[in-house]
């Protein structure tokens, strides 16, 4: 059964010629509708995970070997919440450590086999939220979406905070 998304701050401005905060609003709105739904896809399944561990999954995917530092840079999350969310998933064997060679003291973190099964059942789950979300725009609409989410991103990540 498909639940209700919860809708309280989601409606996107429209203006002729959109302010900062009309821009930071809009994709709030998108954010917070696309992990409603993505939640509620997940909700329920075998695997039972949360966004935010498929979040650090997918990153292990893209960056194998990367540390728990690297995902907090990333995140952006307080290292603490991070520490916890992969000790969780370690705990559950989606996540697999190993020593750097260099430096013992580091842990570089790779998917395990289950955890490679989970995100791709996780990315099937998601896989018609993703089209939908995505319909009809063209690959240079989504390059330049891409392109200028980015751009925003290296913003805020210059700031100094």
């Amino acid at each position: 059964m498909i639940q209700p998304v919860d809708v309280v701050n989601q409606s996107i401005p429209t203006a002729d010629t959109p302010t900062g905060d009309e821009v930071m609003e809009a994709v709030h709105a998108v954010m917070h509708a696309f992990r409603s739904r993505q939640h509620q896809q997940l909700r329920g399944s075998a695997s039972e995970v949360n966004p935010m561990e498929i979040r650090a999954l997918r990153f292990f995917a893209r960056h194998p070997g990367a540390t728990q530092r690297d995902l907090v840079a990333h995140s952006g999350r307080d290292k603490g919440q991070i520490a916890r969310l992969l000790a969780g998933l370690r705990e559950r064997a989606l996540l697999d450590a190993q020593a750097d060679e260099q430096d013992r003291r580091i842990t570089r973190l790779h998917l395990s086999p289950a955890g490679q099964d989970l995100l791709k059942t996780a990315r099937a789950h998601t896989a018609p939220l993703v089209a939908a979300g995505t319909a009809g725009l063209s690959d240079d609409e989504r390059r330049l979406l891409v392109e200028l989410l980015g751009r925003v991103q290296a913003n805020l990540d210059g700031l100094a905070g």
